[in-house]
Parts: C-alpha cells; structure tokens; sequence
C-alpha cells in the first residue's frame, strides 16, 4: 500500500469513526509533547504518565495539548504505561457525552475549548460586517520585533543647514 492511501485510510478512520472504550481502555487529556512520539497525559483521576504514538499515527495525524485521546495500556511500561488507540475530536466527544461515557472530569475542559473557539469566530465576524477591515489602522498588524525602528525628524537646524549646501552648489555650478 502506498503512502498516499495508507494516509487517507488512517484519516479516514479517525475523522468517520465512532468508538466506544473498551473496559481496559481510558480516556485521557493531553498535557504535552517531550518528543520521539511521546505524549505526557492525564488521566480523570488526574494520574500522570507518558503515551507512545503507534507508527500509523505518525506523520498521519497531529495532537496538541488539550486534545483527549483513547489509550490501551501496556503491562510492561514503566514510564510509557500506553499506546494512543485512537484520537477523540469534537465530535466523538459529543458522542461519548450523549452515551454516558465521558468522564466527569474532563466535562468542563471539553465544553470550554468549543464555546471559546465559537466566540473567536464570533468577533471575527462582527469585525467583518463593521467593515474594520478596510480602515487605515495597521496596529492589529503584526509588528516585526526583530528589526529596529527608526524614526527620522529634521529638526529646522538641519533644513537650513541643507538650504545652504544646495544653495552653495548652485553658485558654484554657475
């Protein structure tokens, strides 16, 4: 199987699917990346511990902090306890919650990052109908920090100084 189709099964899989945890699975929130397809996460209980990426995830699919993935644990880990099974988004989220298979714990991480996305988009909008993306400001730009800005004032020493070496070149010109 190419490279190409193997991606667009293991996409496929995890935005379509719906799944329920097993008795042996957990849900769990991610709380970090230290590398080399680890991931630091908590479960509801709040217990700590590492995840390892299994390589169809790898390159296939991206998880940032505060994503919520279903894991299978390994017996003989000692820091990595477990394997990502699958990644739960939105969607499965409202699905686990209408089952009766979230965990309380996490209900309000869950219910917060949605509604704050929703506001953004909201102010986005309302910025667009006020027609603000058409005025003059540029101060919601972004402002380069890594080059100095200068700002040139004459003073009126300096306009006259220059008067007079123009003025000097046209004598001597003549």
């Amino acid at each position: 199987m190419s490279q190409a189709t193997k991606r667009k099964h293991v996409v496929k899989e995890v935005l379509e699917e719906y799944v329920v945890p097993s008795p042996q699975q957990q849900i769990v929130r991610v709380l970090g990346t230290p590398g080399n397809n680890l991931h630091e996460v908590e479960t509801a209980e709040g217990t700590r511990f590492l995840v390892s990426m299994p390589t169809k995830f790898r390159k296939n699919i991206w998880i940032k902090r505060g994503d919520f993935l279903l894991v299978d644990p390994i017996k003989e880990g000692e820091k990595v306890k477990a394997e990502i099974n699958f990644v739960l988004y939105k969607d499965h989220v409202q699905y686990l919650k209408k089952e009766g298979l979230w965990p309380e714990a996490f209900s309000d991480t869950a219910e917060s990052q949605p509604s704050s996305e929703a506001s953004r988009e909201g102010e986005q909008t309302a910025a667009r109908s006020s027609g603000e993306e058409d005025s003059d400001d540029d101060s919601d730009l972004f402002v380069n920090t890594n080059r100095l800005h200068y700002s040139c004032t004459e003073s009126e020493d300096d306009s006259e100084e220059a008067a007079a070496v123009a003025s000097d070149r046209d004598e001597e010109e003549k």
